[in-house]
């Protein structure tokens, strides 16, 4: 089959209609052509658009990076190489600063781990979770006040046991 409505293109790359309808909205699949009765009626360039579309989502892309990366794709021309260059340094940038979060937040965890052997209740003050958001809290100051109300609800679920840490 070569033509897909909405609902069997949405099947066939298992995303939703509206996921579909959003792919083209923000132009990462081309407009369909319609019936004269209105329904959109697909290519199969579309099905291989959003498995690219989700293949990419799954690497980290952004949609807008994806909708670069299809804009290359599919130009008759060449990769302009000092484009592929700045996106690539840009991208590179982005996965070692989540490698560095990632892990800080092994360690942070490996921590937490450590001391939930003991059988005793952890204060507070001791557990390295509850260290962690203190000096997160300090450092973004009054900026958001939504942190602060989240961080007032987990903190007082930390003083039970050392387990309830992570809760």
């Amino acid at each position: 089959m070569n033509k897909f409505t909405i609902g069997e293109l949405a099947k066939e790359t298992n995303v939703n209609v509206a996921t579909v309808r959003y792919y083209e909205k923000k132009g990462l699949i081309a407009k369909p052509a319609r019936t004269d009765s209105g329904y959109r009626i697909f290519s199969k360039d579309s099905i291989r658009d959003i498995h690219m579309i989700k293949y990419a989502q799954s690497l980290g892309f952004t949609l807008e990076e994806i909708k670069t990366i299809l804009l290359m794709y599919k130009s008759d021309d060449d990769l302009p190489t000092e484009d592929m260059y700045y996106h690539a340094v840009t991208k590179l940038h982005e996965i070692d600063k989540q490698l560095m979060t990632l892990k800080n937040l092994k360690s942070l965890l490996e921590n937490v781990v450590a001391i939930s052997d003991a059988k005793q209740p952890t204060p507070k003050e001791q557990c390295p979770l509850m260290q962690n958001l203190e000096e997160s809290r300090e450092q973004i100051g009054e900026k958001n006040r939504s942190f602060h109300s989240g961080y007032s609800l987990m903190r007082g679920t930390c003083s039970a046991s050392k387990r309830d840490c992570l809760r």
